[in-house]
C-alpha cells in the first residue's frame, strides 16, 4: 500500500492530500529516510511524522485496505521517543 494511503487509512493523518503534502515537504520518514508518497509500506516499517516541533514515531503492525474507525489504531504501534540520558 502507498505511504500516503496508509497514513490516511490508519488515521495518522486525516486526509490523503494532506498526507501527500507532508511527504512532498519531507516531513515523513520511513526507517530513518525521507520517503515519497508512493513508497510501498510493509509490516515492520518504522514511520516518523513531524508536526511542527513534535514527532510521532510508529511501527507498522498490519497493512489493510479498509479498516473501521475503531480498528485503525491497531494498524500501528507507537514508539516512545528516545529518552536523553
Amino acid at each position: 500500500m502507498r505511504l500516503d494511503k496508509y497514513l490516511k487509512v490508519s488515521r495518522l493523518i486525516k486526509r490523503r492530500t494532506v498526507a501527500n503534502e507532508a511527504c512532498d515537504n519531507e516531513r515523513v520518514t520511513v526507517n530513518g529516510r525521507v520517503q515519497r508518497a508512493s513508497y510501498d509500506v510493509k509490516v515492520g516499517d518504522e514511520i516518523g511524522i513531524r508536526f511542527g516541533q513534535k514527532e510521532l514515531r510508529v511501527e507498522v503492525v498490519s497493512v489493510q485496505e479498509n479498516v473501521g474507525k475503531a480498528d485503525a489504531a491497531a494498524m500501528y504501534r507507537e514508539i516512545s521517543p528516545d529518552k536523553p540520558s
